[in-house]
């Protein structure tokens, strides 16, 4: 597919189109964008909805009507870009085989081809399976609304694929960590700085002392990571602080120490008996472990990919979470980054390569075809 290709036209409508997670108006015209390019084919189409200020979910179904389990396909139209991105600090470009814009990689170049794959697939009456095709808006913010439904395809399916971005080289991901997510308030006494120090409790002090043992949970070797990414707390230079809240970003390789780290954040005392600590919060997405099943579908891929002309890899775990980590937790055959080759996901240097569009396209319409 060249820079000059008219599909690459829509695809460009699609990142001037922005529509971060929180811009309901700008994810619903995404969503109107999939809606249109669907028009002429034989799919059904269901809007549903959005709530808590987000936007609306698609649910596109296809193939053979028949009550066999179904391949279910996964995209998300949100992403992590402030609308003005475009305008200021990325502008869409293309350079050589680079085309760099906010989302492209993650994820709407993957999106966009999978949509026509399965719009094509949809048209010849090819599809081996039931297909349906889940298009959300709250992926990246932990998939709030949509993970009800995720999970309730997910047991009525028999695959699942996600169009999230391809890894280093175009390499595909059969494993994520999990991801935990936690909020945690400290509370001391405020004070006057100068006059009524030894009366303060300063809870930004105690903050920093639990911050340090939240960030000692963090173990290489098996894979866990905890991090404090943003601290606030206070009301002025020249007074103790009453209070401070902090969150936790949590990442873990297995499902046992998904727990025994949630239980160790969630069992935190304060040092200090005149210190009250509340955190509220949980693992937000379970591990995507690589089972025999995924492996099966990954080798499947692997030759589809050899047929077409290209050598399909498996990444190492994934650090980032996805949708993906529902339907493998629940045990569904789920094969990940089948999106845009590319780089920079959620970086003002983002960008997809435009060669790596048509195998990949043709990759999805021939899993489509086969995985019966």
């Amino acid at each position: 597919m060249s820079r000059s290709s008219p599909s690459l036209d829509t695809l460009f409508t699609w990142i001037r189109t922005e529509s971060p997670t929180s811009d309901r108006a700008g994810v619903n015209l995404m969503m109107d964008l999939v809606v249109a390019q669907m028009q002429d084919a034989p799919v059904a189409v269901e809007r549903i909805p959005g709530t808590d200020g987000l936007g609306d979910v698609l649910m596109l179904r296809a193939g053979p009507q028949t009550s066999e389990p179904g391949i279910l396909v996964m995209s998300h139209l949100d992403t992590v870009h402030p609308v003005g991105t475009i305008e200021h600090d990325l502008p869409m470009r293309v350079e050589g085989d680079r085309l760099y814009g906010p989302g492209i990689y993650d994820m709407k170049g993957g999106a966009w081809f999978c949509l026509e794959a399965f719009k094509d697939v949809a048209r010849r009456g090819t599809a081996a399976r039931p297909i349906t095709f889940l298009v959300t808006p709250d992926e990246e913010i932990g998939s709030p609304i949509t993970r009800p439904m995720i999970e309730e395809l997910g047991r009525r399916s028999a695959y699942a694929l996600v169009t999230e971005p391809a890894r280093d080289g175009g390499q595909i991901v059969t494993a994520r960590k999990g991801v935990g997510r936690f909020d945690v308030h400290v509370e001391g006494r405020p004070a006057h700085a100068g006059s009524r120090h030894k009366d303060g409790r300063n809870a930004i002090y105690e903050a920093a002392r639990q911050i340090l043992a939240i960030e000692a949970m963090t173990d290489y070797a098996r894979g866990i990571t905890t991090t404090v990414g943003m601290v606030s707390g206070g009301t002025a230079m020249n007074t103790i602080p009453q209070h401070c809240r902090f969150p936790v970003d949590l990442r873990v390789e297995t499902v046992a120490d998904g727990e025994s780290v949630t239980a160790a954040i969630l069992g935190l005392k304060p040092q200090n008996p005149d210190f009250k600590i509340t955190i509220t919060g949980g693992m937000n997405r379970p591990p995507y472990e690589r089972n025999e099943a995924t492996s099966k579908l990954f080798d499947h891929a692997k030759s589809l990919a050899a047929e077409i002309g290209f050598d399909l890899v498996s990444a190492p775990r994934v650090g980032g979470g996805s949708d993906g980590n529902f339907t493998a937790a629940l045990g569904i055959p789920t094969l990940d980054g089948l999106g845009i080759d590319g780089d920079g996901a959620h970086t003002l240097q983002e960008y997809g390569l435009i060669s790596s569009i048509a195998p990949r396209q043709r990759l999805m319409t021939r899993l489509l075809e086969t995985l019966r």
